[in-house]
């Protein structure tokens, strides 16, 4: 598909490396749809493959429209994944009309790291820059509903190492750690959530998904979370695992009870 870059060249002056851009997986419709950017994870090293394209095609198959962003990763450290991933949001929302969506319904949905990002972007966003002679600044980077699945949340005691260093460095000052801690960032601002994570995950402590529910909870803002007794880390859509198989579908029903999906009308 068509790859749609998140910048114009003259933002890479200076830069080394990959451009960030969006693959779009669109669906027909005769009417605008909800939208939902995806964010693979790989502790901002890398990106996995199975947290992209088949969550897409998923995603689809629930009658959304689907974005993959290839956000830039290590070397490249904070603010530009998080500039990355902003930028996707303005696209989808400033050319709404253009892709059939419904500005009012654009989610985002991220793994692991990528639900860091995600994350970060649900209690980071701003309302766009009015006065920019960029029609896409101008548009609002809040995600409307986001769904994190076993995500990296904090940088403090239950952090992801590899995420902490390859978006911060060895030595990030504790101020920006408790910054992009974002169980500490949230309010009741922060966008409708879906949560769902392994007990047993050894790459990302699940604490992570807890405190950020208690922090929803704390700040009256809607969540649905479950929690399974096994199943580890990055089994994306889970479809051999007996029991997390089932967050996929409760994640539909959620997406429904929000209003994200609806009787699609084929063309």
């Amino acid at each position: 598909m068509t790859e749609i870059a998140l910048w114009p060249e003259s933002a890479y002056e200076n830069v080394e490396g990959e451009r960030p851009y969006l693959v779009p997986h669109l669906i027909k419709s005769g009417k605008p749809l909800a939208a939902v950017i995806v964010l693979p994870g790989g502790g901002y090293r890398y990106r996995a493959d199975h947290e992209g394209e088949p969550i897409a095609k998923w995603l689809n198959d629930l009658g959304l429209h689907a974005f993959v962003l290839h956000y830039r990763v290590a070397p490249h450290k904070h603010p530009i994944p998080l500039g990355d991933a902003k930028r996707a949001m303005r696209i989808v929302r400033s050319q709404a009309a253009e892709f059939g969506i419904d500005p009012a319904r654009i989610g985002i949905l991220g793994f692991s790291a990528g639900g860091h990002l995600a994350s970060t972007v649900g209690t980071h966003f701003d309302a766009g820059d009015s006065s920019s002679s960029d029609p896409i600044e101008r548009a609002s980077s809040r995600p409307d509903a986001m769904v994190l699945c076993y995500p990296v949340i904090s940088l403090g005691e239950f952090r992801h190492d590899g995420s902490l260093v390859h978006l911060l460095g060895d030595d990030a000052p504790e101020e920006l750690r408790r910054e992009l801690s974002n169980e500490l960032q949230v309010t009741e601002q922060t966008p409708p959530t879906f949560l769902w994570h392994c007990a047993d995950d050894g790459a990302v402590p699940v604490q992570n998904s807890l405190m950020f529910a208690a922090a929803l909870a704390s700040s009256g803002v809607p969540y649905e979370m479950h929690i399974y007794e096994s199943g580890g880390h990055g089994i994306g859509l889970a479809y051999d695992h007996p029991e997390a198989h089932t967050w996929s579908l409760c994640c539909g029903n959620w997406l429904k009870k929000r209003g994200f999906t609806e009787d699609l009308e084929v063309q």
